[in-house]
Parts: structure tokens; sequence; C-alpha cells
């Protein structure tokens, strides 16, 4: 793997709280992966009827013992099982999940490597509050600590440069690329991307924001060239 592609590359875990994650941790930092995304959010079984729907039924091995893992939940996640997790990996971890200031505070007296502010595209509850919503309040409580990354219903670029503004490090989208990933694979991914910068850098344009850090009142890097 590329030196200037692995600093890219994290692996997003959804198991239990549990020897599986651990182990999935593991084999993902033995293969170059050097940040471990562990979700906070989903605690309870939900209700996703297309993926029951369209699910495939894959029994298959995958190298990692699996045996009474039922599902994907994690109801039994504590600071404690971080700890261990922490103990057990040399690689970064990220929780993605955050909403709150208490949990985000939490996150930073833990020794936690960075944080996504995240409501899981509203899939989780959704009547909770928007990222962008709770945004400026995670980045007051982090302070600095900690890369703040945040996802969740950024559709354009303008959403993009919104969240930079308010202070965060990154955006992160997950159905865009899925769309375009359906529609028409690699290159549908790629588009997306395109896009998306391209709306960023022509809102950059508008507001005479050049890509440097400090551009935005929040000190967020849009990772993006005006010209």
């Amino acid at each position: 793997m590329p030196t200037d592609e692995r600093k890219y590359r994290l692996l997003q875990g959804y198991e239990r709280a549990d020897d599986v994650l651990i182990q999935h941790a593991q084999r993902a930092q033995h293969a170059g992966c050097p940040v471990i995304v562990v979700t906070l959010d989903v605690v309870s079984p939900l209700k996703w009827e297309t993926l029951a729907r369209l699910r495939r039924i894959d029994t298959r091995q995958c190298g990692t013992d699996l045996r009474g893992v039922t599902g994907i939940t994690a109801p039994n996640l504590t600071w404690d099982f971080i700890t261990r997790l922490r103990a057990s990996i040399k690689a970064k971890i990220v929780l993605k999940g955050i909403l709150t200031r208490e949990d985000t505070k939490l996150a930073a007296d833990n020794g936690i490597d960075g944080i996504i502010v995240s409501n899981h595209g509203g899939r989780v509850i959704d009547s909770g509050r928007a990222t962008i919503e709770v945004l400026p309040e995670i980045i007051e409580a982090v302070g600095g600590r900690m890369p703040v990354l945040v996802d969740s219903g950024f559709r354009r670029g303008t959403d993009i440069i919104k969240a930079l503004a308010l202070g965060a490090q990154a955006v992160c989208i997950g159905r865009p690329y899925l769309w375009g990933l359906a529609a028409f694979g690699q290159l549908g991914v790629e588009r997306v991307l395109e896009i998306l910068r391209a709306e960023a850098r022509a809102a950059m344009q508008q507001v005479g924001a050049p890509a440097n850090k400090g551009s935005y009142p929040g000190g967020g890097a849009a990772g993006l060239r005006c010209g």
C-alpha cells in the first residue's frame, strides 16, 4: 500500500464490544490500516427493511470466529472496552456517532485520537439532532485536542464548506458515493467526488476563502484549491 494512500484508509467496526471486534481490528492493523473506527450509535436492533429484503446469504468463513455473533448491534459498549481495544492495537482509534458535548469531553479525556460527528444518516434515530446543528458545541468541547470529522446528510459542496467553516477538519460521505457505485461502478464514485469538489471549490471562490488552514472562522481545512 503506497504511503500516501495509507493515511486515508480506515476500518469501521460494527461488531459487539467483544473479541470479534478486537480480532478484526488486529487483522486490519496487520494489513496496514492505520485507523480503527468504532461505531457507537448502533446499540439496538434496527428496522432496515430494504437491507432485510436485499441481504445476500453468505456462509463463507472470513478468518474470524463468528460463532455466537447474531447481529451488528453493540449494546454492551463501554469505556472499559475502549480501553481494552486501545491496549490490543497500536492503530489510532476514532469514535463514530458522537452527538453531544458530554461524550466529546469523555472521548478527549480517554485519549481518543479523533471523533466523527454522526447520526448514521438519520437511519438509527430519525428524529434526532442534525450533525451540522451539534457541530459547534462539539468543536468547542474538543478545544483542539483531537481532529473532528462529520457526516450525515452531506449532499452538496456548499454543505461541506459550511461544516469546515464551523470547525470540522473533514466531511465524510456515505450514500452519494454508493449511488454513484450502483449506477456506474468506480467511474460513478469518481464522478460523485468530482461534483462535490467542484461545488466546494465554487463555494470557496464565492466567499473568498483560499485553501490553506485557517481560512474559515472554525479553522477547518478544505483540502481543495481555488483556481
